[in-house]
């Protein structure tokens, strides 16, 4: 075996903060769909009103022709598909900047994320994490972009007491 293969670990824990370097880019390993139960689920639970999300009548009449997926899912949804290349080990979400929407999102549509590291920078009052900034942006099945946005986060080091592995020891043998 060359010495140059790198072995993929034996259990993923996500990406700490010595692991992330400004150039680096991620793109997500699946691809989420978005039904309209989704779009009705969010729409209802965060109640928002706008009739463009839900009443199909309504919609028809807009230049869009159909309901539109909640911008604020189509963000959840391209957050959550980075996190577990990104910000799996992150402590707190610090910023949230140049969010835009460049094209609509129909129930249908599947979303892949595609994120870069922009900077990263030691914490000065917080010896076990860092400070990360990246851009992602939600691109749909046409190679559209949905959504672009910029984050910074407070990221754990690999020493950080909190990432230290959670799973339970088991108190029996296996029985199979």
């Amino acid at each position: 075996m060359s010495t140059d293969t790198v072995m993929a670990p034996k259990q993923w824990r996500g990406r700490f903060f010595e692991d992330m370097e400004v150039g680096d880019v991620y793109r997500s390993r699946l691809g989420r769909t978005i039904e309209q139960t989704d779009n009705t689920w969010f729409t209802l639970l965060t109640m928002n009103t706008n009739q463009v999300h839900f009443n199909s009548e309504f919609a028809a009449k807009t230049e869009f022709k159909a309901p539109l997926v909640n911008s604020c899912l189509t963000l959840s949804i391209v957050v959550g598909l980075s996190v577990s290349d990104t910000s799996e080990n992150a402590m707190a979400n610090l910023a949230w900047d140049k969010i835009s929407m460049p094209n609509p999102v129909f129930a249908g549509d599947t979303l892949w994320a595609e994120s870069e590291v922009t900077s990263k920078r030691e914490s000065k009052s917080r010896p076990n994490q860092g400070i990360i900034g990246i851009r992602t942006r939600g691109i749909n099945q046409h190679g559209q972009t949905v959504v672009e946005y910029q984050r910074t986060f407070m990221m754990y080091r690999k020493h950080a007491p909190q990432a230290v592995e959670q799973f339970p020891e088991p108190t029996s043998e296996w029985n199979v």
